[in-house]
């Protein structure tokens, strides 16, 4: 019999994919939530996952919810307190010495600040841990490119940081990748994932204004300092590093199709 999956973060983006794709694969499910939700510690439907509740910036209800788990799934991220958080999950786990898993993003390393900075601690804590662990990186998802073109699409003129370079990648093919290493084996750091294409912002947000039927508008580079190791590609993986690459387009998921339906040759 196999030991249930906790994930954190698991209504997210990510991590409901995630959740879905390891029921599918016919696993237990375990889900943290911070606040309970109406049934402690059990599931809200027959189908669905188990909620537990616990709260990853004050270790509260942590040791319950890790209870019994043989793998944790850390998808939660928080743009404060991710190290802390990733510290109070791996304190829990000691009783239990689980597999964990981490998401963390392409390029922690080379442009380590904010956020970005808060993530490669978080890697550190889980690599120091003395648990068996598996980390992968990933490039930005599409659904967060979609968000912020949104946005700038409601401007007259649409103001770009010149030099902006991305993979960005969809967030589904991450999902399966990272429920294809939480059924296998502690693999340590593996290689990043990316989508299939490195793309300027500015020609990002050409495509979605196109893809939307939007009115045509000027985009226009500005130049902005402070991002020199995201101009030299500290966004997507570097070139002979074995990454993973997705198959869907930016166009695809702007569209709705399925990989490479919109990819040209």
């Amino acid at each position: 019999m196999t030991s249930p999956i906790l994930v954190t973060g698991g209504t997210g983006t990510l991590g409901r994919q995630v959740v879905s794709r390891l029921q599918e694969a016919g696993r237990e499910v375990r889900v943290l939530s911070r606040r309970s939700r109406g049934s402690q510690d059990g599931p809200i439907s027959q189908d669905g996952p188990v909620f537990a509740t616990g709260d990853l910036a004050t270790g509260e209800g942590l040791s319950a919810a890790v209870r019994g788990v043989g793998t944790i799934v850390h998808c939660a991220s928080n743009r404060k307190g991710d190290a802390e958080a990733t510290r109070n999950l791996v304190q829990a786990a000691q009783q239990e010495s689980p597999h964990l898993v981490y998401i963390s993003i392409v390029g922690v390393d080379r442009f380590p600040r904010g956020y970005f900075k808060a993530k490669l601690a978080a890697e550190g804590v889980i690599a120091d841990s003395g648990l068996p662990w598996t980390t992968l990186r990933a490039t930005q998802f599409y659904e967060l490119i979609r968000n912020g073109a949104s946005r700038l699409a409601k401007l007259p003129v649409i103001p770009v940081p010149a030099g902006f370079v991305v993979q960005p990648v969809d967030s589904g093919e991450v999902a399966t990748r990272l429920t294809e290493l939480t059924l296998g084996e502690p693999c340590g750091r593996v290689p990043d994932m990316a989508g299939p294409q490195v793309l300027a912002f500015a020609d990002l947000i050409r495509t979605y204004l196109q893809a939307t039927g939007r009115r045509p508008r000027p985009v226009v580079p500005i130049w902005t300092p402070g991002i020199g190791p995201i101009r030299a590609g500290a966004m997507y993986p570097q070139p002979g590093t074995g990454a993973t690459l997705g198959r869907r387009s930016w166009p695809d998921f702007l569209t709705g199709e399925p990989a490479g339906a919109t990819m040209s040759g």
